[in-house]
């Protein structure tokens, strides 16, 4: 269920930027900084401190993790920032669209296996790493459908590029319980991929943008973090 409302939002971002929606390229704009906080409290506060509980190997899966985001966005993929892109085709090349594509699926892929890996340590680590990964989806949506639209692709392929980011997601919450070294290792692999997309994949972006609420929204969205864990706490759900 969480998988399926996180690849709804992908296709929310794709719709955004599809559909050329002034106020949703502003919310979504927002949201990058709100992503980018929580997800930085979560990683650091959340995912890193559980995933070392299994020992002090669990560093090299936070760096792997990091690295492999790394290796598919930026080795494999030579054109790619997370936020919306605005260069024109015959400048990017169609082929760019469908590398950028495929570097987003490991990306979303691992989103999949932080939900499963945190829900496998309790539900309050569930449903804050499931909250830090929906902040961000939308943002990633208009990510790969703007990068598609300005290679040269069509909506329609646009919107089937981020259908199947919300497919990989799917897939890592599917394969988690399934596959031996997700299910030793997810925890920590993810806390290096979540904390590469808030701190070099997001971050970055609310740098660029003008005025002092995209800054801001940054804290906001610790602060966010700090409030979902007071609530879970207080419901009971303890980490």
């Amino acid at each position: 269920m969480y998988a399926l409302v996180a690849a709804g939002a992908n296709l929310v971002g794709g719709l955004v930027i599809t559909t050329a929606s002034r106020r949703g390229r502003l919310t979504q704009r927002l949201l990058i900084g709100l992503g980018a906080g929580f997800m930085l409290a979560v990683a650091m506060l959340a995912i890193i401190p559980h995933a070392m509980e299994t020992g002090p190997e669990a560093g090299f899966g936070v760096l792997a993790g990091y690295l492999l985001v790394h290796l598919t966005q930026h080795v494999f993929t030579h054109h790619f920032h997370f936020g919306e892109e605005t260069h024109d085709h015959a400048m990017i090349g169609r082929w760019v669209g469908i590398t950028a594509l495929l570097g987003l699926l490991l990306h979303t892929f691992f989103d999949g296996v932080a939900i499963a890996s945190g829900f496998g340590v309790s539900a309050s680590l569930g449903v804050l790493i499931f909250t830090a990964i929906l902040l961000h989806k939308i943002p990633e949506g208009v990510t790969i459908a703007s990068i598609m639209l300005a290679s040269g692709n069509s909506p329609s392929r646009a919107i089937g590029g981020v259908a199947l980011l919300g497919l990989s997601t799917i897939l890592g919450v599917l394969l988690t319980a399934y596959v031996r070294p997700l299910e030793t290792h997810g925890l920590a692999l993810s806390a290096g991929v979540t904390l590469y997309v808030a701190a070099s994949n997001l971050i970055p972006e609310v740098q660029k943008e003008r005025g002092v609420r995209f800054a801001i929204s940054v804290f906001v969205g610790v602060a966010l973090y700090y409030a979902a864990d007071v609530l879970l706490d207080g419901m009971g759900l303890h980490r």
